[in-house]
């Protein structure tokens, strides 16, 4: 198993797509925009357009990691990202984020991208276990994993100061066992 293959994947509403140096421009609006920015946390480097024009270009290259955009099947719009990374071959795990701007919140875009990716994880890659961690005040985000099947396995309190503000991070995961009957009864 690699992520060497970017896949293209099509939903009812959107197309994960492998990301172009062209996504560059759009992904730093998105990156700025303040709900991205108080859900996802600090970048560790200071992002410039030129970094992350080669940070978006440079995707396709990575076989140890799948970043896909999220774009918006009805008018080809970019809207966000989904990300499984941190692989683990000898686990066959690996973690899931995701960012979704604001042209594409509340419609159904994110929740149907996360269980694109996952499905894609489990069902092609032969993943076991996917995971992921997301802040406590971030009921939205936390809304939609529960919804696609991940499952609290605990938080880490007060784990960052943000604003001020200690806050908690959830640490939930899905397993492919898990999907798989999650799956099973939708079909």
């Amino acid at each position: 198993m690699s992520f060497s293959v970017k896949p293209t994947l099509t939903g009812d509403r959107t197309v994960l797509r492998p990301f172009t140096e062209a996504d560059a421009e759009t992904m730093w609006e998105i990156i700025g925009d303040p709900e991205v920015v108080r859900f996802t946390g600090e970048p560790s480097t200071e992002l410039t357009p030129g970094r992350l024009r080669t940070w978006y270009g440079s995707r396709n290259d990575r076989p140890d990691r799948l970043d896909l955009a999220v774009t918006d099947r009805a008018t080809g719009e970019l809207v966000g990202e989904v990300v499984l990374y941190e692989w683990d071959p000898d686990a066959r795990s690996c973690t899931f984020r995701t960012l979704i701007g604001p042209r594409g919140r509340g419609r159904g875009l994110g929740p149907e991208a996360t269980r694109l990716i996952v499905g894609h994880g489990f069902e092609q890659l032969g993943l076991h276990r996917i995971q992921l961690d997301a802040y406590g005040h971030n009921h939205r985000a936390l809304r939609v994993y529960e919804k696609v099947g991940f499952v609290v396995e605990g938080v880490r309190r007060e784990a960052e100061l943000r604003e001020g503000i200690w806050v908690d991070e959830v640490i939930m995961a899905i397993l492919d066992r898990e999907w798989a009957a999650l799956t099973s009864t939708v079909r």
